[in-house]
């Protein structure tokens, strides 16, 4: 073996337990936010539609991964074809990786990377669900998961993370799913909803959350699973970026709450626990694109400006008409495009890269490519969404019947409620019925 060649080997990276033990536990966190995601959607909606709402979040665990086993690891990740789509044979079926076989330039199994990016892949169509709560069909939605995982979200990730996607090349800078998870995600809501159109009743009849707690357990668990999203997403601790990552998330997040509250208290009087929760959420999107390029202040001025904008943009809906129904495009996308953005002024050249931002003597230039990437995600993730969701309403249709809408869309495709009150111990009859029951019981029990 010559001298080059032996030194190439010596240096190549070698299987670390301890990033390998990491990355696996980060997939798992990952993993938990699509339930909390279900939690989060299903207390916002009416009660009629809860479990409609915890299955379009749910069925994405089933269905995603599958695809991604099958072909989407290798669309996203796979080798280069023309800067718009991967493909390696190999990852098709997971039938030609090795269990110790590394991913390039990390310490990690390729399984690992592969499991890890799964959850990104399975969470990412669920969060589109919540714009069009109460009121499509179950079949068409996993329909619209299948071809959207497909045709938008599998070439996207390969656009902004593939070694060869044009983003990737021209240096878009989105360390955790700003462009590829959230704006996709918001867009496409976008593009959906305004094919499907509004809700029966929308500005007219309230539709408020059934359960805040349910909410706030939700967004909890979104915070929790963020830690693994974020810090995840460096695949490993050797250097120091991750744990600067973990750090963001936590400071965006906090300075995005207390934002978007102290917005409430100012506009309407009062600060919300949906606030809270919806505020949060903003933060953790903002951060996912930036947290590894900006420093710790400059992590609260990212969730400080995305906890106002995205508390003022959930309102253009009933300025502008579209039934965005928990706000996706208002804090998703919107939170997506602000976190996005914001590297190309906030960027400290002290993180992930040496990459400047305007405010840290960078000059623009991140900044138009951070927009490249921002305005090319969400216009053909809006345009593609709408054009499927048009398509599967032509061939199966996409909403269910008004009558189906309106007594309640649980029942109609799942055919259950999500609470039973009719029942000894439901609702005041219950209690009533029991009541009489221990009544009867001390009775009989005096007799004797």
């Amino acid at each position: 073996m010559a001298p080059a060649v032996m030194l190439a080997a010596a240096d190549a990276p070698k299987l670390s337990s301890a990033n390998t033990g990491f990355m696996l536990i980060c997939s798992a966190l990952v993993m938990l936010m699509t339930p909390g995601l279900a939690f989060f959607y299903g207390g916002m909606v009416r009660v009629k539609s809860t479990l409609n709402m915890l299955m379009m979040s749910f069925i994405s665990l089933g269905i995603i991964t599958i695809l991604w086993v099958l072909y989407g690891f290798s669309m996203a990740f796979g080798s280069d074809h023309g800067s718009l789509v991967g493909w390696t044979s190999d990852f098709v079926g997971f039938g030609g990786i090795g269990k110790t076989d590394l991913w390039p330039g990390y310490t990690i199994p390729v399984f690992v990377f592969a499991v890890f990016q799964m959850m990104f892949a399975i969470i990412t169509p669920a969060l589109i669900s919540g714009a069009l709560a109460d009121r499509v069909k179950f079949t068409a939605w996993s329909l619209f998961v299948v071809l959207w995982a497909t045709i938008v979200y599998f070439p996207v990730a390969h656009w902004v993370w593939g070694t060869g996607g044009w983003a990737f090349d021209l240096g878009v800078i989105d360390f955790a799913g700003g462009t590829a998870v959230h704006i996709n995600a918001g867009a496409a809501a976008l593009g959906v909803i305004l094919v499907i159109g509004k809700r029966v009743g929308f500005k007219k009849d309230p539709m408020r959350p059934h359960s805040l707690p349910l909410v706030m357990l939700g967004a909890g668990l979104l915070w929790f699973g963020w830690f693994g999203f974020n810090a995840g997403s460096w695949l490993g601790n050797d250097d120091g970026v991750g744990p600067l990552m973990f750090v963001n998330t936590q400071i965006a997040t906090a300075a995005a709450m207390l934002a978007w509250l102290g917005y409430e208290k100012v506009r309407h009087g009062a600060c919300t626990t949906l606030g809270a929760a919806s505020g949060a959420v903003a933060g953790l999107v903002a951060i996912t694109p930036s947290g590894g390029a900006v420093s710790p202040l400059g992590a609260i001025a990212v969730g400080a400006v995305a906890g106002v904008l995205c508390a003022m943009a959930v309102g253009l809906k009933y300025r502008f008409g579209y039934d965005d129904s928990l706000d996706v495009v208002g804090v998703h996308m919107v939170g997506g495009v602000i976190g996005s953005l914001l590297i190309g002024l906030f960027a400290s050249g002290k993180g992930q890269s040496d990459v400047k931002g305007l405010f840290y003597g960078g000059g623009l230039d991140q900044f138009w490519k951070q927009c490249a990437g921002v305005f090319a995600v969400l216009a053909y993730s809006l345009v593609a969404s709408a054009v499927l969701a048009f398509l599967i309403d032509k061939a199966i249709g996409m909403r269910v019947p008004e009558d189906e809408e309106i007594s309640g869309i649980d029942r109609a495709e799942h055919a259950e409620t999500a609470y039973d009150f009719s029942g000894a111990g439901g609702g005041a009859a219950g209690v009533l019925a029991a009541h009489a029951a221990t009544q009867s019981k001390q009775s009989k029990k005096v007799d004797a």
